[in-house]
C-alpha cells in the first residue's frame, strides 16, 4: 500500500499532470470571460444595431459590470493557482539537495568553463592546479 501511494504521488505531482490540471482550470475560467463578453457586449450590440432592443444607460452599466466582474474572477483564479503551484514546488524542493556545480569561471577571461577543465577554451589560459580544486 505504501508503494502504491508513493507511485501515485510521483504520478500526480509530475510536471505534466500539474500543468494539464492548471490548464484545465485556467481554460474554464477563461471560457467564463468569453461567455461574458458574448452575453454582455456582442449580443446586446447586435440587438441594438438590428433594432430589436433599446438599452438604457443602466443596462449598459450592468453589462459592463458583469464583464468586469468576470475578468476579476479570472484574475483571482489565476492568482490562486499561481500561489498554489508555487507553494507545491517549494514543498517538493525541500527534501532535494542542490545539484553540484558543473561549471566555474575562468580567472582570466571570466567565461563559464567546465569544472574539470585545465585550460580555458575561450582564452586558452592554463589553469593552475589550485584553481581546479577551488
Amino acid at each position: 500500500m505504501k508503494k502504491l501511494l508513493s507511485e501515485f504521488k510521483a504520478f500526480a505531482l509530475r510536471g505534466n499532470v500539474m500543468d494539464m490540471a492548471i490548464g484545465v482550470l485556467i481554460g474554464g475560467a477563461f471560457s467564463g470571460i468569453v461567455t461574458s463578453l458574448t452575453e454582455n457586449f456582442i449580443n446586446p450590440l447586435i440587438s441594438f444595431i438590428t433594432g430589436a432592443v433599446s438599452y438604457t444607460g443602466a443596462d449598459i452599466a450592468q453589462f459592463a459590470s458583469n464583464f468586469v466582474s468576470t475578468v476579476i474572477n479570472f484574475l483571482i483564479t489565476a492568482l490562486i493557482l499561481f500561489f498554489l503551484l508555487k507553494g507545491m514546488n517549494k514543498l517538493l524542493s525541500l527534501g532535494r539537495k542542490p545539484a553540484a556545480p558543473t561549471t566555474k569561471k575562468c580567472p582570466y577571461c571570466q567565461s563559464e568553463i567546465p569544472i574539470a577543465a585545465t585550460r580555458c577554451p575561450h582564452c586558452t589560459s592554463v589553469l593552475e592546479e589550485a584553481e581546479v580544486k577551488a
